[in-house]
């Protein structure tokens, strides 16, 4: 098997005067060598359901027209072995008081990544980490998360995380999925239930997955890997 993972990332509620309770960010990962296939398949999901291969797929669109379409995403998600998601998920970004640690929310975000990914990175394996495209100051910072994550590895050579770089979404399927499976556990840490359709897109999740979504899963879980962040007295998260 390659040993190159894909990791594609991206996040939910991040700003910090978004009105939103709840932040989430996701990653989901594969084996890159398994990415062309993934796509095609995903594409394919969109053909049964007579959707425009140009059809961008994501939680904003989840619809009672459309449920078929998004269960059969779910689905095949939990059905693919070579294929996990972890979601770092802050509960109330009101309590936060970055001036207490003289940093500013975007410091902060980029802390949050970290946490995110740091237990998908392994020696031993190669990865390329894929990042949601948001503005263009976010260069700087995004070379600044892989020194980090290097440095946490002792991949000083950056022989581990050979690249990292920004995407836009509407271009992958598996980004694309990534931000429905993101979705969803936005959507149930928020406390919504308007939509009946996503509703059952949550429920399919629980389904499968076995977990509330509201608890930690065990740090080792590979298929699906939920952290409730709760910070500290040292402002970082304890688990």
């Amino acid at each position: 098997m390659d040993t190159i993972i894909n990791i594609y990332c991206d996040e939910s509620c991040h700003l910090s005067h978004d009105r939103e309770k709840a932040m989430v960010l996701g990653a989901l990962w594969c084996f890159k060598a398994k990415a062309p296939a993934h796509n095609r398949e995903i594409a394919d999901l969109k053909h049964k359901h007579q959707l425009s291969p140009f059809f961008e797929l994501k939680w904003s669109k989840v619809s009672s027209g459309k449920i078929g379409f998004y269960k059969d995403l779910v689905n095949y998600f939990f059905d693919q072995r070579t294929m996990g998601f972890r979601a770092w998920v802050i509960p109330d970004k009101t309590i936060l008081a970055h001036e207490d640690y003289k940093q500013s929310h975007d410091d902060w975000y980029y802390k949050m990544y970290f946490y995110l990914l740091r237990n998908l990175i392994f020696p031993g394996r190669r990865y390329h980490i894929y990042l949601d495209i948001k503005d263009t100051r976010s260069r700087k910072k995004m070379h600044k998360l892989r020194d980090v994550l290097s440095n946490a590895k002792y991949d000083f050579s950056r022989e581990i995380i050979e690249r990292i770089q920004h995407v836009r979404s509407h271009d992958i399927g598996l980004m694309q999925l990534n931000d429905l499976l993101i979705g969803a556990i936005s959507y149930h840490a928020r406390g919504l239930s308007s939509s009946p359709a996503k509703n059952d897109i949550v429920d399919l999740i629980k389904e499968r997955s076995g977990f509330s979504l509201t608890r930690n899963t065990l740090p080792g879980e590979r298929k699906f890997n939920i952290c409730i962040w709760q910070p500290n007295s040292g402002g970082f998260e304890h688990a």
